[in-house]
């Protein structure tokens, strides 16, 4: 089979040699014409059925491409109407897949992953137009993550955007890339372009770099830099911007009310630098914005935003990527046939996610025979996404991986000292009453207790367990009581108990709002007269609403290389160097700001 396959794979790699030989360096204009003449000559050859299925990017389960497991089997059948992607991609040809952790079960270790995309490979070298796919991720690390395992773990976005450093989140993104190409995925959904400047934003929050529109740019031009140059496709997010939202488009249709110069102001700015940077790709969002569409048709499906916006006024004639078509903020109105149309004539080039592939493709295929949908524009679409194959090599060499290779750089040594150094530059230090930190040498017996949301890959790990074997790494004696979320009357008395006979006590929190539980908590741990420590493990907002804790951090995630950077911070074994990204408004007054951005503590402050 895979013989078969490379043979015609060869066939096709003479007639579309890249153009350019170095990822990330921009042709001139007459090797882009001869490499877009190449590649009309494979958009020729194809069906208008090929053609349809190069623009989905569906999802599957399991963890092998011809085998997985009879469970996932039998989910493929009754969601997918196949049994393996391997079958998806022989009966609609599609140009990608996206892989998924958790739910999809797509994600063991990085042999697993790298084993899937040679089988992906091959059943795309095996249909009528042989094409590699293009295979997808959303691995922005931190509070998004969907390889864990194995792989290195980095900060997420509003961490790296607390380090202020460029270099680091261009690094970031090196590593990160350097560790996806390995594997096979040549497109990551990353980096979020999206201005989080409202605290309550449900869905963006952390995986924004911060509140500052032109630092935003800055660190999402560094990222897409950093990705591109080793040879994955990156991907600016969310547009028009998803920053200033209190509800999810997962599950409504949020509006942005900024007018066209607050827009402009606050939102464009990321997304002009990413495409200065020359990012390869831009997701929509699922939300209304009138001062750019007055119809209010959602941004996915909105030919003014898109075509208007994007394309004529940015200048951006990358792919355009749709945000998941499963999600409730562009189903509001149109039905799942209908939804995938839209898109394409308001100028998407990728349908990521359809809720229903099948429904989906053949609602495309009957517009283009209705001629509703030109093939003219299926030519587009194709053209562009074909670049980008091209552009990652996926068209002039053998998309297969190397197990070798895989075991050589996924999850390296020098990777993982990079992610903790870098890490350690991000922890923040709001609040250090009386030099609480770093805690003293006699300070040995610690109780780490408060909320522990699971890993974002593995949910057998979470955060008040981990943390406190980081302490332990450190020399310290440590108990540990995971309270959750919403701790009850008794599990509060249970954490005071505990704290009994400690010499100090670290209380994590996570997303605490005005009516929290995780206040009660923190309060008794404070009655108690032991010194406590507070680390929000996910939103720097929590202390608004937390009164006067005497040591307070942020960590702004809660995967393993955050959690030992606040463990090594809190230990004094290195300095606090974070600054707060987002201002923090005072819960009582939200017009007083408690802490503006750019705040954050050294211990020689």
């Amino acid at each position: 089979m895979q013989n078969r396959s490379l043979s015609r794979r060869t066939v096709l790699a003479s007639a579309t040699v890249a153009a350019a030989g170095v990822v990330g360096v921009t042709a001139t204009p007459a090797v882009a014409h001869r490499r877009d003449e190449r590649l009309k000559k494979i958009i020729a050859r194809m069906s208008i059925e090929a053609k349809i299925g190069q623009l989905f990017v569906p999802y599957f389960y399991g963890t092998s491409a011809t085998s997985p497991s009879q469970f996932d089997q039998d989910r493929n059948l009754r969601e997918l109407g196949v049994r393996t992607v391997a079958e998806l991609i022989a009966k609609y040809q599609v140009g990608g897949v996206i892989y998924f952790s958790g739910w999809a079960n797509n994600i063991q270790d990085p042999r697993q992953i790298a084993d899937l995309t040679n089988g992906v490979q091959r059943a795309s070298l095996a249909l009528p137009t042989p094409i590699p796919s293009l295979i997808s991720i959303d691995q922005e690390h931190g509070a998004n993550v969907r390889i864990g395992s194995g792989a290195t773990q980095l900060p997420g976005a509003m961490a790296l955007g607390a380090g202020g450093s460029l270099l680091d989140a261009r690094t970031a993104g090196r590593i990160s890339g350097t560790e996806l190409a390995a594997l096979g995925i040549h497109q990551n959904f990353a980096p979020v372009a999206d201005v989080n400047v409202n605290p309550a934003n449900p869905i963006i929050n952390v995986r924004s770099f911060g509140a500052d529109a032109r630092q935003v740019g800055r660190m999402v031009a560094a990222q897409v830099t950093g990705y591109q140059q080793v040879g994955v496709v990156a991907c600016a997010k969310h547009f028009p911007g998803h920053g200033d939202t209190g509800e999810d488009s997962h599950t409504g249709l949020p509006v942005i009310t900024h007018t066209r110069e607050e827009w402009d102001r606050i939102d464009a700015p990321p997304f002009k630098a990413a495409i200065a940077a020359g990012v390869d790709s831009i997701m929509t969002a699922h939300l209304q914005v009138p001062a750019l569409d007055p119809s209010n048709e959602p941004a996915t499906l909105s030919p003014a935003i898109l075509q208007g916006v994007l394309r004529d006024e940015l200048g951006f004639d990358g792919v355009i990527v749709s945000d998941a078509l499963n999600m409730r903020g562009v189903r509001t109105k149109y039905g799942d046939d209908r939804v995938p149309v839209l898109a394409l004539k308001a100028g998407v080039d990728q349908l990521l996610f359809p809720p229903d592939i099948d429904v989906a493709y053949k609602g495309v295929l009957a517009a283009v025979r209705s001629g509703e949908i030109t093939e003219d524009r299926l030519d587009e679409s194709v053209l562009r996404i074909l670049r980008l194959k091209d552009k990652v090599g996926l068209l002039s060499g053998s998309p297969y991986v190397s197990p070798k290779v895989v075991d050589r750089i996924v999850g390296a040594h020098k990777h993982q000292r990079a992610a903790a150094r870098i890490a350690e530059r991000t922890t923040t230090l709001l609040v250090n009453e009386d030099e609480a930190l770093p805690l003293r040498r006699g300070q040995r017996k610690l109780l780490v207790v408060g909320a522990s949301p699971a890993f974002p890959t593995d949910d057998t790990r979470t955060t008040v367990p981990e943390l406190a074997k980081a302490f332990g790494e450190l020399g310290y004696s440590t108990t540990h009581l995971a309270t959750g979320r919403t701790p009850d009357a008794a599990k509060v008395d249970e954490a005071v108990a505990a704290a009994r006979g400690r010499d100090a006590v670290v209380v994590t929190t996570d997303n605490v709002g005005p009516t929290s539980a995780q206040r009660t908590l923190v309060a008794r741990l404070l009655a108690t007269g032991v010194p406590v420590v507070h680390l929000a493990v996910r939103n720097p907002y929590d202390i608004a609403h937390l009164g006067d804790v005497p040591a307070s951090l942020v960590s702004y995630g809660w995967t393993e290389v955050e959690l030992r950077a606040a463990a090594r911070v809190i230990a004094g074994r290195v300095e606090p160097r974070g600054k707060l990204p987002v201002p923090i408004q005072r819960a009582d007054d939200p017009a007083e700001v408690l802490f503006h951005s750019g705040h954050g503590l050294s211990y020689d402050d």
